[in-house]
């Protein structure tokens, strides 16, 4: 097979075969766009809707308008700048968070899954203690006793996260391998890294990838209660910090504030929302018995 010819298969199956399920599926496709939006706002937002910082005391709380989309704030300063340069901090601790969760999970969950014995014991135990602890309170300390820039509170957050899905990744990989197409791999004489990495893996991939998505949703949850309670410092502007100050300046005691009180709110829901929707084209892409 030329290069060539190569290349256009690898195109085919890696970006026109999963873009056209993305497009049969209509739930799909509106998450997709909605993931799209968000990316752009995050990368590019701050750079053609830049942060608006100046107090103007006369214009607090003004409703949403041309000049203001969104209407203002408090201190009068505009609401909608403050979404989208808010974006980039949440989708970065999200995606990192979400990543660092299902890395760990995959790894210890097919291990203990697929040696069984000793490691599987012991994976569990840790897992069983890690379980029986509060995520969000532990969170919660570990915040206010240590400095959190975003970077390290997307690695405890994905660290604390994966339990549960390393739990349900073993017990996966406990049924696969008993399948027969195992069993011939293994008559064949096939080593272990091939088994797992060719043979389940491919089999786990529609599974691991919305687990995926949701650890993302779960990360927003977590980064913006603590922005919110005030345990991680506000060294930037995101969404939490938005709720956050909306409480602490009494921003619920005024009826026209209610477009500072709902924007990062529905900021949140629709980020969501749109990764809740897409993961379903993704099961789709992942799982070619859902296609038929």
């Amino acid at each position: 097979m030329s290069v060539g010819k190569k290349a256009k298969n690898v195109l085919y199956t890696f970006v026109v075969d999963p873009l056209k399920i993305i497009v049969h599926n209509k739930a799909g496709l509106i998450g997709f766009i909605g993931l799209l939006i968000y990316i752009f706002m995050a990368i590019a937002g701050p750079y053609i809707v830049p942060l608006d910082t100046i107090p103007k005391p006369e214009q607090r709380y003004l409703p949403p308008s041309w000049e203001h989309p969104l209407g203002t704030d408090f201190e009068g300063k505009d609401i909608f700048s403050q979404i989208v340069n808010g974006a980039r901090d949440v989708l970065f601790v999200a995606f990192l968070a979400g990543t660092i969760t299902v890395l760990i999970a995959t790894v210890l969950g097919s291990i203990a899954g697929f040696k069984g014995g000793l490691w599987d014991n012991a994976i569990m135990a840790v897992d069983e203690i890690l379980l029986t602890i509060p995520q969000f309170p532990l969170l919660s300390v570990l915040a206010a006793l240590t400095r959190l820039d975003n970077f390290t509170l997307a690695l405890v957050i994905g660290v604390l996260s994966w339990p549960a899905l390393a739990r349900a990744i073993r017990s996966q990989v406990l049924s696969l391998k008993e399948r027969d197409f195992i069993e011939a791999a293994r008559a064949l004489g096939l080593d272990a890294k091939h088994i797992v990495f060719t043979e389940i893996m491919p089999n786990l991939m529609s599974y691991i990838v919305v687990s995926w998505i949701l650890s993302m949703t779960g990360a927003v949850y977590s980064q913006v209660g603590l922005v919110f309670l005030g345990f991680v410092p506000f060294t930037s502007h995101n969404w939490g910090v938005m709720i956050n100050l909306a409480w602490t300046w009494g921003a619920i005691y005024y009826k026209n504030s209610v477009w500072y009180i709902i924007s990062p709110i529905m900021a949140i829901t629709g980020f969501q929302l749109s990764a809740i929707l897409f993961s379903r084209a993704l099961e789709e892409i992942f799982n070619p018995r859902l296609r038929e």
